[in-house]
Formats: C-alpha cells, structure tokens, sequence
C-alpha cells in the first residue's frame, strides 16, 4: 500500500463520486488517498480496521475463510464500494478479506475519526446504510449460489462477474491459479479442471497458453442464470 499525496487527485476523485454531497466542508476532513498494486491485501481478516474506504479505482474481490483453511468467495467490488463498513458499524475485527484484483485506487477516512465526528453526519449514515443493505443482498445472493448451484454455474457466474465483452482475462484466469479459484468457488482442483475442459470442448471458452477467453457470451450468461458475485 502507497498513500498517493496528490491533493488535486484527492480533490478530483472526492467530487466525481460526490462525496462533496455526503461530507460538508470535504476539504477538512482528514482523508488519504491510497494505492494498492494486484495481488495486494487492503483488509486482512481478522485484523482491526484503520480506515474506511472508498473504492475509486480498480476491483478487489471479499473472500470468507473457512474452516477448511480455504477462502470462498463473496463478491467482487467495483467503483464506489464502501470497504469496512459492516466492521464499522459494528466495532469489529475485519470480517472479510479484500484483496486488489487489479491496481486499486482507495480513499481513506480514519475510522477513529469518524467515530468522533461523523456519527451524526445524516448523509454519511444513509449512505452507510445504503452500502450496508446491499451487502447483505449479495451476501445472500453469494451464498445461494454456493449453496445450491452447481460448479457449472458458478463458474459462469465467476467469469462474467470479473470481464466484459471483448476483454481478454489477465492474472485471475490464469490455469496457473485454478486451485485458488477452486478453493474461491468451493470445489475441488480436478473438478474445476473437468468443467473447464467440458465448456472448452462445447466452444464456450477458450483456453490458450495461460490464459482464458470467453467465446459464447450468451451461453455463458444461460449457465450463470443471471447471478453475478457482485
């Protein structure tokens, strides 16, 4: 993690996404920009919380240890996710892992300071809310999915939840990590490798060196049933 000291940068992210409208005087408070590379944790679970953030930049993905030892996946955050929220609210530990799945651009508010200042801020807390209701649709879709669909589905669900149209897939499809996206989907390697060998087979993707291209988008979104981990 890098704190970026770019104020105009600051300023800049702090009015695209109107946080001008949720905080007054947004120039005083104590914010931080920070920037996180691939693969790099901005929560650990279980860990306590420094600083709530804002998502501007980039997608990170919230995992669930298991008793296992293994991570399943919740749902992957995009511009404007509130990260730390539930933890928050309820003073506690980080709940969920987030991790960068691309280079990641946060801004950060210190959770000591909001705790003094701002939890009487009307916008701030309906925006609270906001973020908090939707993470438990998610979570409950999440679960569902894991629950009751199958490795074929949720597979799908995966691929479309992390690329658009036209995107050929980087690091997190790469057949290198295939035993991690296993553990995220809650099967096991050899199985992943069967269904992934099955939708090759039926011209549904393509596997190429390391990497995986969607090739029936349509298809695709049949066997997803329209659930995202979003």
């Amino acid at each position: 993690m890098k704190i970026i000291e770019n104020i105009s940068l600051l300023r800049e992210k702090l009015m695209e996404y109107e946080l001008d409208q949720i905080f007054e005087e947004v120039e005083y408070r104590p914010f931080k920009l920070f920037a996180y590379e691939d693969g790099e944790v901005l929560l650990r679970e279980g860990e306590e919380m420094s600083h709530l953030l804002y998502l501007v930049e980039g997608r990170a993905k919230a995992t669930s240890s298991m008793e296992t030892g293994k991570s399943l996946l919740l749902r992957f955050n995009h511009p404007l996710a509130l990260i730390g929220d539930l933890e928050l609210v309820r003073h506690t530990p980080v709940q969920s892992q987030i991790t960068a799945v691309t280079n990641c651009l946060c801004i950060g508010l210190p959770v000591d300071y909001i705790y003094k200042h701002e939890m009487k801020n009307t916008a701030f807390l309906q925006d609270l809310l906001k973020h908090l209701s939707y993470k438990l649709q998610t979570r409950t879709t999440a679960s569902r999915v894991n629950l009751l669909s199958s490795v074929e589905n949720r597979l799908a669900s995966y691929l479309l939840s992390i690329s658009t149209p036209g995107n050929e897939f980087g690091t997190e499809l790469q057949t290198g990590n295939v035993g991690e996206m296993a553990d995220l989907l809650g099967t096991t390697h050899r199985h992943l490798n069967r269904v992934l060998h099955d939708l090759t087979e039926k011209g549904i993707i393509e596997k190429k060196h390391k990497h995986i291209r969607i090739v029936d988008w349509g298809k695709l979104e049949e066997m997803s049933q329209g659930i995202r981990y979003e």
